[in-house]
């Protein structure tokens, strides 16, 4: 729980919609939305098993977000996943006749907002979606909810972080104690040195 804490996971924003309300702990003084880290905790968890449930490719994962471009990145690395880290073709699910067209059978967003593209397409076709919101989105066709600050770049990279190793402990490749050979760091987007 510390490590939600520290990389602020449950700061949410100062808006909320009714969808994520059942989501937050609380309301800050100074107005920001908190959100509950222990349902995050248990849907990671939901999340992983869901991912696991699919073969590695099957399963695709956007961010159009700079913050979650290397998360989405890193994710992908460690567990087989396609992704898709800025900008999404339209038509990359629904035209056959796109020369990069797939059929991915799960597909898992960032943020509702950032990633509407894909979102609707996924909505189009049928197919189960996993996305990171926070207090200001709305979680219409969206099949399994992770309650997540999904713009912070600590909270990102921990999240892809903790979602990676339980996909690979679900899958059995890694053991219920072990931990990643990535390290968080590694998820998480750098600044650019000037």
């Amino acid at each position: 729980m510390e490590q939600y804490l520290a990389s602020g996971v449950h700061i949410g924003t100062r808006q909320k919609t009714g969808a994520m309300n059942p989501y937050i702990y609380r309301v800050r003084p100074d107005g920001l939305f908190v959100l509950d880290v222990q349902q995050a905790d248990e849907r990671i968890d939901l999340a992983a098993r869901l991912i696991a449930s699919f073969e590695p490719e099957d399963t695709y994962v956007v961010s159009a977000r700079q913050y979650g471009q290397r998360p989405v990145s890193k994710f992908g690395e460690v567990t087989g996943a396609r992704i898709s880290a800025g900008r999404f073709i339209p038509g990359t699910f629904t035209n056959p006749s796109y020369e990069n067209y797939i059929e991915p059978k799960l597909l898992v967003v960032t943020d509702p907002v950032a990633d509407e593209q894909p979102l609707a397409e996924a909505a189009t076709i049928g197919m189960p979606v996993i996305g990171l919101c926070d207090t200001d989105n709305d979680t219409r066709n969206i099949d399994l909810v992770i309650p997540t600050n999904n713009r912070g770049r600590k909270s990102l990279a921990l999240v892809y972080w903790l979602l990676a190793r339980q996909v690979l402990r679900e899958r059995g490749e890694l053991a219920p104690g072990e931990e990643l050979d990535v390290s968080l760091e590694e998820f998480e987007t750098k600044f650019e040195e000037e």
